[in-house]
């Protein structure tokens, strides 16, 4: 399977939309951004639960909501109610390495505390009616950090366990950490998803040589940088996948000029939404023709219109 990563304020509804419109066969499902569980249950929430209300969701990409944080009846109460909306899984976020996350316990910045995710889910797994998955890093400061979490999570009937080789400091700096993933993955009784730097088909090929028993894998900035990544990899490596994936998907740019024409119409001012184009072309224009300088045009562009005219000269 190729499943699509969370990445906060990127692969929202909006995104998630937009992609399996125009690339209906590219990923199998997504994961949510995180949702706060210290927001508590689903009324309290506020906006980022509507990211996954199911009436929201009404596109070919299933999505599987994410959960960050470590308040153990906050978990539960947010967890059940997803599942009253038709959520059979959740997915328990120890990856995230931001700071401000991280300082606090939350995403990778609880693995240097094996009692805590002990704790956690000790008191969540029996409560909680959705099945739960998790996503990891190999640690926070230290790639050790996981040799002490992995006998945990093997504690548990977990649905599986996404890891991205990278500890929490890195944040998407270095390279993945193959050699301890390699070394880690025979002590994990669960089903194990691979998650980091996969953007090329080529990237690709070569996790699932080195590990052939990983055949699921999650692609994140990948997608962003080639909306068409993982249409290219399924066509390469087909006898990976169970479907066939048709040749007249749409083109970059179209995808491109879909996504920012849905931007256009979010009820929200005109600041917001330059701010929301430029954080998708940062990513998005890597994927198109063209100089860098002519790129940066877009950035420094001050108001909607010159933003607009800026990229529709270079994908219309």
């Amino acid at each position: 399977m190729l499943i699509l990563a969370p990445m906060q304020g990127l692969t929202e509804i909006l995104f998630r939309k937009t992609y399996s419109l125009l690339f209906p066969d590219a990923f199998d499902y997504a994961i949510s951004p995180f949702l706060s569980i210290t927001h508590g249950n689903l009324r309290d929430a506020g906006k980022k639960v509507e990211d996954v209300l199911p009436e929201n969701n009404q596109c070919s990409m299933p999505v599987v909501p994410q959960l960050l944080g470590h308040e153990c009846e906050g978990f539960v109460e947010l967890s059940n109610r997803l599942y009253e909306l038709g959520y059979n899984e959740v997915n328990w976020n120890m990856g995230c390495p931001m700071r401000r996350v991280a300082a606090k316990h939350r995403g990778s910045g609880i693995l240097p505390y094996p009692d805590e995710v002990d704790s956690i889910l000790s008191y969540v797994i029996p409560r909680i009616k959705p099945s739960l998955s998790v996503k990891v890093r190999l640690g926070y400061n230290n790639p050790d950090d996981i040799d002490k979490i992995i006998p945990i999570l093997n504690r548990f009937p977990l649905k599986n366990v996404t890891v991205h080789p990278r500890i929490g400091r890195q944040l998407y700096s270095g390279v993945p950490n193959l050699d301890k993933l390699e070394e880690i993955l025979p002590e994990i009784k669960h089903k194990v998803i691979y998650n980091g730097d996969i953007f090329t088909a080529g990237d690709y090929g070569r996790i699932r040589a080195r590990f052939p028993q990983i055949t699921d894998v999650m692609i994140g900035r990948g997608a962003l940088y080639n909306p068409l990544l993982p249409l290219q990899i399924r066509q390469r490596y087909a006898s990976d996948f169970t479907s066939s994936v048709v040749d007249n998907h749409a083109t970059p740019c179209e995808f491109i000029n879909t996504l920012i024409d849905n931007i256009i119409t979010m009820p929200v001012g005109n600041e917001a939404k330059c701010r929301k184009i430029k954080e998708y072309w940062c990513l998005l224009s890597k994927s198109l023709p063209g100089t860098e300088e002519r790129k940066r045009r877009v950035l420094h562009a001050d108001c909607l219109d010159a933003i607009l005219r800026e990229i529709f000269s270079m994908t219309k």
